[in-house]
């Protein structure tokens, strides 16, 4: 049996490596084709070496003097566009694009335009272009598969049921490790403490994300170009177990929900192996020793990110990716200690509120317009803040 041919797009990060795992466990039927890394060419030849991996790309063109000791047999290239002459042109049967941010987004067009599978770990390519992806996906034979926890469950529980027979779509969040801090203390929070993650271990992009809840309302925006739900009808519940990782309501009350234990890598294989799920050992669930599952409403005083999320994508246009923007430069800016904790949420919401919209964007309003807000909010934000 020939093995699959995969393209593992951000190799490095948290997604790529559980990517890896489960890779490793199942060779007999994988190969990567192709893997990039954004900085991280020590993992990337690693990986490139183990696997016997041919195509390799740094991303960060700054990277291509600094470089030594390239594995033997291997083609390294540079820069965000080899990584797409490479999609356009390698012979691979799905890619998995872990990319974080927006970065990802050309790379998922690319995939999708050619007609290959597109595993998709990249939230802000349908946060960004859900309108122009979906508008590709009706011509391409490209199948859009989701590897974040949430839409996976989502589409698992769905199965082959009509979408007319889903009433409702529900996503868990862990809450953050701020769950249950006092609002007053919001001010003070640290770094350290944002990027202590209480059950899932990621990128610091993203956890910054979760800790503010921007990452649930970009799920949510997600998972409506996903399954062509009204917004009104795609909810978020605190769930800080991590053990459900999405429910569906169905039109007569039924509710199924997909468990288990905090991973990625069943997501990841499910993408891999769709419609079939295979025999793995990659996870166990012992259901007697689950601790209590509790669920709670989302507050918007706590998490106002995760609401502005939600109006932003109601609205549409161009607008979710100016947020998407200002948020990715405000956790910079966070990151690097330039700012505070709670004032994420004001430069990102003064950012929404300065723009005109523009209701049907083309991919180049979304490119032009994403890299200009990105830059424009590290230079300004101070003005941003109130």
């Amino acid at each position: 049996m020939n093995r699959k041919k995969i393209a593992v797009l951000g190799i490095t990060g948290s997604i790529g490596s559980s990517t890896v795992e489960v890779i490793r466990q199942h060779q007999d039927i994988f190969e990567i084709v192709l893997a990039s890394a954004h900085n991280n060419h020590l993992d990337l030849f690693k990986y490139a070496e183990e696997f016997n991996i041919p195509n390799l790309v740094i991303s960060n063109d700054l990277k291509r003097n600094n470089i030594t000791n390239i594995p033997d047999n291997r083609k390294l290239y540079f820069g965000s566009n080899q990584l797409i002459e490479l999609l356009e042109n390698i012979d691979c049967d799905i890619v998995i694009n872990a990319i974080s941010g927006s970065a990802g987004l050309m790379s998922s067009m690319t995939t999708v335009r050619r007609g290959i599978d597109l595993a998709l770990a990249n939230k802000e390519s349908l946060v960004m272009a859900g309108h122009l992806i979906n508008n590709e996906l009706e011509t391409s034979k490209s199948k859009l598969l989701p590897v974040d926890s949430e839409h996976s469950a989502i589409f698992q529980a769905i199965g082959k049921s009509p979408l007319s027979e889903i009433k409702k779509i529900i996503l868990t969040a862990s809450g953050g490790p701020f769950r249950n801090l006092p609002l007053d203390k919001f001010k003070d929070i640290t770094l350290a403490q944002t990027l202590k993650h209480p059950t899932w271990d990621m990128g610091a992009k993203i956890t910054v994300d979760s800790a503010t809840m921007m990452n649930k309302g970009l799920e949510v925006i997600e998972a409506k170009w996903l399954f062509h739900k009204d917004y009104e009808d795609i909810s978020a519940v605190i769930h800080p177990q991590s053990i459900v990782h999405s429910f569906i309501e169905y039109v007569d009350g039924s509710i199924l929900a997909q468990m288990s234990s905090p991973s990625m890598q069943l997501p990841i294989l499910y993408a891999l192996t769709h419609p079939k799920h295979i025999k793995s050992n990659l996870m166990k669930t012992s259901i007697v020793d689950l601790p209590n599952l509790s669920f709670e409403k989302l507050e918007k005083e706590r998490y106002p990110l995760y609401f502005l999320a939600r109006e932003v994508g109601k609205i549409g246009g161009l607008l979710p990716t100016i947020m998407n923007s200002a948020n990715e430069a405000a956790i910079s800016l966070f990151l690097k200690e330039s700012i505070k904790f709670n004032q994420i949420h004001q430069i990102v919401q003064a950012t929404v509120e300065k723009f005109e919209n523009i209701s049907n964007p083309s991919l180049n309003d979304i490119i032009l317009a994403n890299s200009s807000t990105y830059e424009k909010v590290k230079k300004d934000y101070k003005n941003l803040i109130k």
